[in-house]
Formats: structure tokens, sequence, C-alpha cells
């Protein structure tokens, strides 16, 4: 189900439906976001997509012969797309897109693509220098984001 091009399936939005975009990481964050996403899902009659982008692996090792180094990453790959189907199957998700790319680019462009009605994301919700050294997907994705963007935390050791 994981596919490249999100326009070359169009079934999603012959529906006539809303549809609700959920980037996943594989982690337990990606589920929590899932979960909230099948609710809001049921209540709004919607449809959901699941995204991942795959920003690739370090490579240390620039002596490295060149098939090694793409025969890793594309070993990678369809881990990553097989780990998306199984994520899209238990989820009920619609349509599964994976994507090379930089996650915020990736979100954004392909909520754009498949006409996502809104985004639900996770996000760590780190503060100072984490959060300047790390960067934030989900910050990015709630500013440039021309639709919706719900976005969940885990629930913290005190429940907060």
């Amino acid at each position: 189900m994981a596919i490249n091009d999100p326009a070359s399936s169009p079934a999603v939005r012959a529906t006539g439906r809303p549809l609700l975009l959920v980037p996943v990481d594989f982690g337990d964050l990606s589920g929590t976001a899932i979960g909230l996403a099948r609710e809001l899902a049921s209540a709004l009659r919607a449809d959901l997509a699941l995204v991942h982008a795959f920003h690739g692996i370090s490579v240390p090792y620039t002596e490295l012969p060149p098939a090694l180094v793409e025969r890793e990453l594309s070993g990678v790959e369809v881990g990553a797309a097989r780990a998306l189907d199984v994520l899209a199957s238990r989820s009920g998700a619609a349509r599964a897109v994976l994507r090379h790319g930089e996650p915020a680019e990736v979100v954004l462009a392909v909520a754009a693509e498949i006409g996502a009605t809104m985004i639900v994301m996770g996000t760590h919700g780190r503060r100072g220098l984490p959060r300047l050294v790390l960067g934030s997907v989900a910050e990015r994705v709630v500013r440039e984001s021309p639709v919706p963007v719900v976005t969940v935390r885990l629930p913290t050791a005190d429940g907060a």
C-alpha cells in the first residue's frame, strides 16, 4: 500500500469524505496520534492517510563502495515501506505514503497533494536548547500548513 505518488491513488478523494493525514515515525507518539486521528475520523466521517518521511541514514565511512551504501539504503527503505503498510492496515488507513525528504517538507507536500483537510501529528514538546538543536517538525507544520493541524503529546508520568 505504501506509494511514492499520492496522485496515483485517487480513491480517497472520490469518496467526498474529509481526509486526515497522520505523519508517523513508528514510535509511541505516532501511535497516540493515530489513536486520536481515528477518533476524529469516526466523529467527522473522514478517511485516514499515513505518511512517513524517509530522511536517509548517515554513512560514517566514506570509503564504503557506493553499491554497498545504496544496497543498505534500499534495505532500510523496503523495511520502512513494510512497516508503514502494516501500520496502515492496523489503523484502517485508506492510504500510506512513503517519501524521501525532510519530514516537515514531506508532510506539507503530501497534505497538499492528497487534499488533506486536517493533519494530526505528535509533538515531543521540547523547549529551550533541545528544541533549538533538534528543531521541531510539528512547529514548522503548524506554522506553514494551510489546513488545521492537531498536535498530541504523550502523557507525562504525572498524567499531564
